[in-house]
């Protein structure tokens, strides 16, 4: 078998992962940025392009904010809280433009790229000057976000973010004066001027129910379910945002947003740490969606997340690198698994299975992309390699490739990425920005020293 004409490229997956089982010899046809074809049991056709190892759906880095990689390694000196940290993430913050940060994000998502992510959710609030005043397209840093995404050749769902207070209804300090756009209202002319398009969605997002006052929660909400657009918002990472939401309005954060109509399907809540059995029941009875993000969590010493009763009281998972402490959704699968075994002393919450479920398929629904995430017909072509035969993946039976996987592969066992049916990472090198390595040192340097 060959390529028909006017198709697109044909892939052999040595191994695919295929409906939670590993298959061997798996033939996956492509045209128009989509699978036409997937079949399992198969030898390589000629001309096909062959991928060594396990392929499985993209992954989806379900929460990003691109300018945290530019505190890796500075915010891991000496000792403190998430509040010490984030001080040191303002003064970051304060010295982006949208040309530094364009560059600065092309090289995040690269890294992402190689890391088999295929798709991001970038919880953006930078949206406009240091001082507050908006740039000339206010929308400008929000478009510099689109066009890194585009070089770095991965889709981007824009979670273009509500931010219009220091703490319950407190005036904005000054590191706070660029996300802020005055009014719910005000938010909602601006991000309506911005456009989807074939590698882009735009969503949108509550910073907090610190930042964005209850009056105005609503409004984001209505926003979001006029446009048919995914809506996250940070909820309870720090006990201190709990107790001071109980002090102001007598309820949990959970409780806040659900009397202002703010969870639902369309909603995922990221982070989750700190939640009541109540809470918990709010979140999954409504279907509410939840975000972990472990690497982050751990780093920044948050807590561990009740993931495994959320799901269990039917919030779908998705995961998240958020402040880049590393950017491997291998790790943050895996993390999740063992950071509730730390916490439960028992092993097992979740199959390797379902865990690349939440990295993929469940992580694509949360932003909006429910075409994405599985290896099947009719689905977006977007897919990654993961080496079998490295020091970390070598020796289990083929059978267990997805186990191996899960938990003991990482970012750097990626061998290829594929978007829309066209390789942007192949043999670990990747094709559109040549020295990740050298561009991330260049964007980082550029707002750091």
């Amino acid at each position: 078998m060959t390529a028909e004409p006017g198709s697109g490229p044909v892939y052999w997956a040595e191994h695919a992962w295929l409906n939670g089982t590993v298959e061997p010899g798996v033939t996956l046809e492509t045209a128009g940025g989509r699978l036409t074809a997937v079949r399992g049991g198969t030898q390589a056709p000629q001309g096909a392009e062959v991928l060594r190892g396990l392929t499985l759906p993209g992954l989806a880095n379900a929460h990003s904010h691109a300018f945290h990689r530019a505190l890796r390694g500075t915010v891991q000196v000496g000792s403190g809280t998430f509040w010490t940290w984030r001080e040191v993430m303002y003064r970051v913050a304060g010295r982006l433009t949208p040309d530094s940060y364009l560059a600065l994000a092309r090289a995040a998502y690269a890294e992402m790229a190689l890391a088999g992510i295929t798709c991001v959710g970038e919880f953006h609030y930078l949206h406009h000057t240091p001082g507050g005043t908006p740039y000339d397209d206010p929308n400008a840093m929000g478009r510099a976000l689109v066009e890194a995404a585009a070089q770095a050749g991965i889709r981007l769902t824009l979670l273009d973010t509500c931010y219009l207070s220091s703490g319950f209804g407190a005036a904005p300090d000054r590191h706070q004066l660029r996300f802020h756009d005055g009014t719910a209202e005000r938010w909602a002319e601006r991000v309506t001027e911005l456009r989807p398009d074939a590698t882009t969605r735009i969503g949108a997002a509550i910073h907090s129910v610190r930042a964005v006052p209850a009056g105005a929660l609503g409004m984001v909400a209505a926003w979001a379910e006029g446009h048919s657009a995914p809506l996250h918002v940070h909820l309870s990472e720090q006990p201190a945002e709990n107790d001071a939401c109980r002090s102001v309005h007598g309820c949990t954060p959970t409780r806040l947003l659900a009397d202002n109509g703010v969870l639902g399907e369309g909603t995922t809540a990221v982070h989750a740490t700190h939640l009541t059995d109540e809470d918990v029941a709010l979140l999954g009875g409504t279907g509410t969606g939840v975000c972990m993000c472990p690497t982050t969590e751990r780093d920044l010493a948050d807590g561990i997340g009740p993931a495994a009763a959320v799901q269990r009281a039917g919030s779908p998972l998705s995961l998240g690198s958020d402040s880049h402490a590393v950017v491997d959704l291998l790790e943050e699968a895996r993390a999740m698994e063992l950071d509730e075994r730390l916490r439960t002393r028992t092993r097992g919450h979740w199959t390797a299975s379902q865990l690349l479920r939440a990295a993929s398929e469940d992580g694509h629904a949360a932003l909006g992309w429910p075409e994405a995430g599985r290896l099947e017909a009719g689905s977006l072509a977007d897919f990654t390699t993961v080496a079998l035969d490295s020091v970390r993946t070598a020796g289990p039976l083929p059978r267990l490739a997805a186990e191996a996987v899960v938990f003991a592969a990482t970012a750097a066992d990626v061998r290829h990425t594929v978007v829309g049916g066209r390789h942007v990472v192949r043999d670990g090198v990747h094709l559109l920005v040549p020295d990740v390595p050298a561009a991330l040192a260049e964007a980082v340097a550029a707002v750091t020293h």
